[in-house]
């Protein structure tokens, strides 16, 4: 079972999400080149995860909900704008993250396998809320994590395994 990758996108926009930045990620499979083909969302493809941060960032700042697209492996990418920037100055974006790793060996290539198994402790060492996209539950996980977002105004990263988004 999976979500329908148009589907997760009209959820999105329908919460008021509809400019993104990121990193491709083949996580995502066809629900990457669909939001590519969506002309109702804005995407900016950025170099880093850092970098789509920033553009997410700047997009909140202009009135907008703005969102990472982006692979567990970039986490580390981000650490420090998030808690140097994001988290102090209140800054909300939805972090769109693809889990490669998930369930160690042997679900995934070994260079995914250590931060596979951490991706979500370091979330919660952050205090950064996070949820696990579920293949038969898409309104419960992201309108948790939404209500989360908008009530801190911090960033919140949604979970999304390989085989989730179709």
């Amino acid at each position: 079972m999976s979500i329908d990758a148009e589907q997760f996108w009209r959820a999105l926009k329908s919460r008021g999400y509809d400019f993104f930045a990121g990193v491709p990620d083949s996580t995502f499979g066809t629900a990457y080149k669909s939001m590519l083909n969506d002309p109702d969302i804005r995407f900016v493809p950025a170099v880093r995860e850092d970098v789509a941060l920033g553009v997410a960032s700047a997009a909140y700042f202009g009135g907008r909900k703005g969102g990472v697209i982006m692979q567990n492996s970039g986490i580390g990418n981000i650490v420090n704008p998030l808690t140097s920037f994001s988290l102090i100055y209140k800054v909300p974006a939805l972090l769109v993250v693809g889990w490669r790793g998930y369930g160690g060996p042997p679900n995934d290539a070994p260079e995914h396998w250590v931060m596979g198994a951490k991706s979500t402790d370091i979330f919660d060492l952050l205090g950064i809320p996070c949820e696990v996209l579920e293949p038969d539950d898409l309104e419960g996980p992201l309108d948790r994590l939404l209500s989360e977002i908008d009530d801190q105004q911090i960033p919140g990263a949604l979970m999304v395994r390989a085989g989730v988004l179709k």
